[in-house]
């Protein structure tokens, strides 16, 4: 069973979509690749069951979160989303932003905010 694995091997751009690469899943976290080209988004969701915890590997990008509230992430930094916090990014620069994404447990669930 492989137990190590190097995240941007398995980066995938794609003009058409936001690409995302499942590396490893149990019962217990999903791991995955996303890697955003420039002008790529992933919108604002929650995961109602769960966290998720991103490591930036390269790019930067701008961090959605409530309210509307934004920072940007950097190749280095780590980015908690705590169960029900919302959370996306949007990749503003001329570089691919890729990041892992740690989701535990993987049936996390999934819902994009919706506006009030």
């Amino acid at each position: 069973m492989t137990r190590t694995f190097h995240a941007p091997a398995s980066a995938r751009p794609n003009p058409e979509a936001v690409e995302r690469t499942v590396i490893h899943q149990t019962a217990e976290a999903a791991l995955v690749v996303w890697h955003l080209l420039p002008g790529q988004e992933i919108p604002p969701h929650r995961h109602p069951a769960g966290q998720d915890t991103w490591v930036v590997l390269s790019g930067e990008a701008e961090y959605l979160m409530e309210g509307g509230r934004t920072l940007i992430l950097r190749a280095g930094d780590i980015a908690v989303a705590e169960r029900g916090q919302i959370h996306g990014a949007r990749n503003l620069l001329e570089a691919p932003f890729i990041f892992t994404s740690v989701v535990s447990p993987a049936d996390a669930g999934y819902q994009l905010e919706t506006a009030d």
